[in-house]
């Protein structure tokens, strides 16, 4: 029996090339020198287009932040200024309010004497001769002290002088009962229960009063009387928290 055949073998054929892979080997590292080299210089001159840049901004930046502090200086003058001229407005902002109420008062006073002096040199039908005007009182530098002020006048014929007496009583309760004190007795300004008067147009009496311990005031109660020739009497009564509410 015949022994089996073996497979024919394959020879694969290459071209001896003296000197081939030498030459590709130093073409390579021809190559990868240049690259180097080329890179290398490349980034020398990167590196000096940047060192200039950042020189060139940093000037450009020194530029302004002077910029920006003197704007800063003279932003903080201006507010310096807008303050003062602010103060200044204010100062006299409230000179001129201090003026406006100081002229109310004033022209509210002067109406007042206007309408007072009218009311002398030119009265109604009703009320003629000797009249209490006012009675008013302002707390003074105690609780219980005030000052007062009365005024008298002339209404119509005021071509002579009219004289006579006034007397004061401050009305109230003490323990619960009423109670009457003459103005004497409270005023150390005021020597008698009757004071004197005499005038042609008008007269003020004045001074300070203190109420006592435990007295309640209720009313002031005026009572003028006229001698002579013009003899007349004039009574009015002033409620006491009306006095005394301002």
């Amino acid at each position: 029996m015949s022994e089996p055949r073996k497979p024919a073998e394959e020879y694969v054929i290459i071209r001896h090339r003296p000197g081939y892979r030498l030459r590709r080997t130093a073409i390579l590292l021809i190559f990868s020198v240049v690259a180097a080299v080329a890179g290398y210089a490349t980034g020398l001159a990167q590196g000096g287009f940047r060192f200039s840049d950042v020189e060139a901004s940093n000037d450009v930046l020194e530029e302004e932040v002077e910029t920006l502090r003197e704007s800063y200086r003279q932003t903080r003058q201006q507010l310096i200024n807008l303050e003062r001229g602010r103060a200044i407005d204010e100062q006299a902002l409230k000179q001129a309010r201090n003026a406006i109420v100081d002229l109310e008062t004033r022209i509210a006073s002067l109406k007042s004497d206007l309408t007072f002096y009218k009311n002398i040199m030119a009265p109604s039908e009703t009320s003629k001769g000797l009249q209490v005007d006012s009675f008013s009182l302002a707390k003074g530098a105690q609780s219980s002290v005030y000052d007062f002020k009365l005024v008298l006048t002339q209404v119509g014929n005021n071509k002579s002088y009219i004289s006579g007496v006034v007397a004061v009583n401050v009305i109230g309760l003490r323990d619960e009962e009423k109670e009457v004190i003459a103005l004497r007795d409270l005023s150390r300004d005021i020597e008698d229960l009757g004071v004197k008067f005499r005038f042609r147009y008008f007269q003020d009496v004045e001074g300070q009063l203190t109420v006592p311990t435990g007295f309640e005031p209720l009313e002031v109660q005026v009572v003028a009387r006229a001698e002579g020739r013009k003899s007349s009497q004039a009574e009015r009564t002033f409620d006491w928290e009306d006095l005394t509410e301002n």
